[in-house]
């Protein structure tokens, strides 16, 4: 596979009261990242939500996509470094932490 370049990708975090807050929402660079989507400070404690926005990125490559977009949900609980990434094709795709 290639590195999906160009795709967008939102940031929520989970509130006290249940609701998403919206964080950041960015591109992915050539390599297919985003480096700088969270500082790493005490404060990021807390369960976080990616939103890959896939029928847009698809639907440049001239391709369409079974899945409008796909949402990763995970829960920092200490300040280590993440890295959560997808592999993606359009019709299915795979998550994990990374280091």
């Amino acid at each position: 596979g290639k590195p999906a370049a160009g795709g967008t990708i939102t940031l929520s975090k989970k509130e006290n009261n249940d609701q998403w807050k919206i964080i950041d929402e960015k591109k992915t660079d050539a390599n297919g990242r985003i480096k700088d989507f969270l500082p790493q400070t005490s404060n990021n404690l807390g369960i976080y939500k990616l939103t890959f926005h896939t029928k847009p990125y698809f639907k440049q490559l001239g391709q369409q996509s079974f899945y409008p977009f796909i949402e990763v949900v995970f829960e920092l609980a200490d300040n280590e470094h993440y890295h959560v990434p997808i592999t993606l094709s359009a019709y299915g795709y795979a998550t994990y932490r990374g280091n």
